[in-house]
């Protein structure tokens, strides 16, 4: 009882001036205790370390200002201005991390399409390629060698017309022309039997490449295309062959693609 009496004494005899600064203490907080109220039913969570610094601040200004009510005028005052900082803090970190992570992407982005540009530029070139190549298509030619009465592709020519074959499933106008030949060795009949099968052998492996048929022209010229001396062995090997060569149906592709 007597430390009340001494506290209220003590504040009755402080000069006149303490007065307006409780009286305003008091109306700050009464305007924002709804405010404070209202907060304090939706949302219910622990206080902030600002808020508990407001309600402290408040509480010791509030008791020197105006005793006893106005601490607890003031601690409440206090804690809804803390709690107003610490939300206005809360929502400038937030805008920081977002700004962050908005120049993150943004960097990523950058870098996915300067390697997609990298990527481009490299497909355009290989492309470029592929036009030169195609261009001169024409002029692609290769020979599948035989042995002497004998039509089976041997196993070193079987890269090479796989990779004829795709050429030509490139090329929508181009047909390959797949002519085959034989040494002058035996009678016409037997040697133009055989240079058919040695061709239609041929024409198997480029199926397989996907080549369709009708975009096959298959021949066959037995011996009567050989050059070759009577007896001269190194010539007979040339002879045994199939010849294999991509023709353009339109002549002025090739014009085109220069």
């Amino acid at each position: 009882m007597k430390t009340f009496d001494l506290t209220y004494r003590s504040v009755v005899s402080r000069p006149a001036t303490a007065r307006p600064i409780a009286i305003a203490v008091a109306i700050a907080c009464v305007s924002a205790l709804p405010a404070h109220a209202e907060e304090t039913v939706t949302v219910r969570q622990p206080a902030s370390k600002q808020q508990s610094i407001g309600v402290v601040t408040g509480f010791a200004v509030g008791a020197a200002a105006g005793g006893p009510i106005g601490a607890i005028v003031g601690a409440a005052a206090g804690g809804w201005l803390g709690e107003r900082y610490h939300q206005q803090a809360a929502a400038r970190d937030q805008l920081a991390a977002g700004l962050d992570k908005s120049e993150t992407d943004r960097t990523r982005l950058a870098r996915n399409v300067t390697e997609l540009n990298g990527s481009l530029a490299h497909e355009q070139e290989r492309g470029e390629q592929l036009d030169l190549a195609l261009s001169h298509a024409d002029e692609v030619q290769t020979d599948v060698s035989f042995r002497t009465n004998d039509d089976t592709i041997q196993t070193q020519a079987m890269t090479p017309l796989m990779k004829l074959g795709a050429l030509v499933v490139a090329l929508p106008d181009a047909k390959v022309r797949v002519s085959g030949y034989a040494d002058p060795r035996g009678s016409e009949e037997v040697n133009e039997a055989l240079s058919k099968r040695r061709a239609e052998a041929v024409a198997e492996v480029l199926a397989s490449a996907g080549v369709s048929k009708d975009r096959m022209i298959i021949e066959a010229h037995g011996k009567t295309e050989s050059t070759s001396a009577e007896g001269d062995v190194d010539g007979y090997a040339l002879d045994r062959r199939v010849t294999v060569r991509i023709e353009r149906s339109d002549p002025q592709a090739v014009a085109r693609n220069e």
